[in-house]
């Protein structure tokens, strides 16, 4: 699993020209999928992800986390993630978790962070986006579960 995720003050994605969703100061997170992920992996990986302090205090020092800051998460699917770049110039997706699997486990993610108590918005999987946003900083984190040392329960 792979995140990038943005610190933004307002995000929206739209498919056909109709907005799908829209958010206000939150996180904007591009979520990809790869062959090697579990459905398991989804909850700590998105537990790590919300508990970013990546937010400014009083101090304007990153120190809070998005809980403490609006709870409004942007959730994209993104598939080139995975894609790699480093033979030949065209991206190569062989990591990339196939479209089936991987769009069960994003509604799962969407499902999870709902669970968690966030207001999360999204694109529609597998559809040509436009996502408009504010980046705040700009703050950007990627957050890769092969850094991680996830454990099953």
């Amino acid at each position: 699993m792979k995140a990038v995720i943005q610190r933004v003050r307002d995000a929206s994605v739209s498919v056909d020209g109709k907005v799908t969703g829209k958010i206000g100061h939150g996180l904007l997170v591009y979520f990809g999928l790869g062959v090697e992920d579990e459905e398991w992996m989804l909850r700590p990986f998105l537990e790590k992800l919300v508990k970013l302090r990546i937010f400014e205090d009083e101090n304007d020092k990153m120190n809070l986390s998005v809980d403490k800051f609006g709870s409004e998460i942007l959730f994209i699917s993104q598939f080139t993630l995975y894609g790699d770049c480093v033979h030949g110039n065209r991206p190569g997706f062989d990591a990339a978790m196939n479209p089936v699997r991987a769009e069960q486990y994003y509604e799962k993610g969407i499902e999870i962070l709902r669970e968690l108590g966030y207001r999360t918005e999204c694109g529609v999987f597998g559809a040509h986006m436009e996502v408009r946003y504010m980046n705040d900083g700009p703050v950007t984190f990627i957050l890769d579960s092969r850094d991680m040392k996830l454990r099953k329960n």
